[in-house]
């Protein structure tokens, strides 16, 4: 089931994604998607909405160095254990809004990854089997990052944190198989990043447990999982697009900050 978070003529709110192309529509949910959908019988034809960032977390928790060829290529070892950094929710944006590029840095770069969204009852504390259930769906993400700030910082915040370098959607789909999801990032149409997430080191319910461990995580939140090999410059006027397959396709347009 893909579920999105729309703007419509009279609003916002979450709906179920029906059929493909021309024919879709998005029929509109009562409340939050997390518990048993109720629908309102609103309905729309999608091309009448607008997608939003499928959903606003609390926080979102991201895991880096989580493929071997990614840490190689930075120069970085692979951990004995999940590396976890967070970035703001103010960091998020939706498909087609724009990742500004800050002043402070000259080398933005993208990172192609699978996102977890956790439902309903969130997760604190629970073992590996807990934490799968409690994976509401996937979405795809883009862990945009000042990696001249990283650097020169060591620590992660600044060079993750600032607005609009956390883009996410276009939604969430709850029934995705990613044992072996190809992960694509696309930069002006040339393909940068092209990886799989059976080659993570730690699985999302290892991921999702592990962090449970450190912080609660409430529904609605989100973990980002790592990204493959293939990081690259972003510049001013360039289309990044991700992609995990049987999910959908992220794009969104990148610009100066003014």
């Amino acid at each position: 089931m893909r579920i999105a978070r729309i703007a419509h003529p009279t609003g916002m709110s979450f709906a179920v994604l029906e059929g493909e192309g021309p024919g879709a529509t998005a029929a509109e949910i009562d409340g939050h998607p997390f518990a048993q959908l109720k629908m309102t019988g609103q309905r729309w034809a999608l091309e009448d909405v607008r997608l939003l960032a499928p959903i606003l977390p609390s926080k979102v928790v991201c895991v880096g160095r989580n493929y071997a060829d990614h840490a190689a290529e930075l120069g970085n070892e692979v951990p004995a254990e999940p590396l976890i950094f967070i970035k703001p929710s103010t960091s998020v944006i939706g498909p087609g809004e724009a990742v500004r590029l800050p002043a402070v840095s000259e080398q933005v770069e993208h990172e192609a990854e699978l996102a977890v969204v956790i439902g309903l009852p969130g997760a604190r504390g629970v073992d590996k089997e807990a934490a799968a259930a409690s994976i509401f769906g996937y979405t795809c993400a883009n862990d945009v990052t000042a990696r001249d700030l990283q650097c020169k910082d060591v620590q992660f915040t600044r060079a993750k944190g600032f607005d609009s370098f956390c883009p996410l959607g276009p939604w969430i789909e709850t029934d995705a198989d990613v044992a072996d999801a190809e992960i694509r990032c696309e930069v002006g149409g040339e393909v940068r990043q092209l990886g799989s997430t059976k080659d993570m080191v730690f699985d999302p319910a290892t991921l999702v447990s592990y962090i449970s461990q450190v912080m609660t995580l409430l529904p609605g939140d989100v973990v980002l999982t790592g990204t493959p090999a293939g990081v690259g410059p972003l510049e001013g006027g360039d289309t990044v697009s991700v992609s995990v397959a049987g999910i959908g396709t992220l794009s969104n347009q990148v610009v100066p900050s003014e």
